[in-house]
């Protein structure tokens, strides 16, 4: 059997849709008409989902933030870690803290860190995250 074939009458037949939506059952599909209700998704693709997520927002950190590659390892963790969480929409809301990261005034950016309603929302996530600012080191 061409493959091809096949590949070509289920994208026409199924659609392809970047973003979820229900099927004309009420499943939740993606894709090329992946039932994420009854098949959901693999342990290799939800790791290929997220290595393709990391990697765009480090291109998308260093194209924002100038100052980003300068930074040690550890605290670039810290500003990938909080832009995965809130986009970097919620991460620019963050003006001092920024500035902060991109002085090198570890304390102040972290103090900034703690005393944000984001840290009241992510609890011990804000707690690690803003040791590792503190410290350089991973938590």
């Amino acid at each position: 059997m061409p493959i091809e074939n096949i590949y070509e009458q289920l994208r026409r037949d199924e659609g392809v849709r970047k973003f979820p939506y229900r099927d004309t059952v009420g499943k939740l599909t993606i894709g090329v008409g992946r039932n994420l209700n009854g098949k959901g998704l693999t342990d290799e693709e939800i790791e290929h989902l997220f290595r393709n997520d990391i990697g765009e927002l480090i291109l998308e950190a260093q194209s924002r933030l100038p100052w980003f590659t300068a930074l040690d390892g550890v605290r670039q963790g810290v500003i990938l870690n909080m832009a995965f969480n809130m986009g970097f929409a919620g991460l620019e809301k963050f003006p001092k803290f920024l500035m902060a990261v991109a002085q090198g005034q570890w304390e102040t950016a972290a103090d900034e860190m703690r005393d944000s309603e984001w840290a009241q929302q992510v609890g011990d996530r804000a707690v690690r995250l803003e040791e590792q600012m503190r410290t350089g080191a991973w938590v």
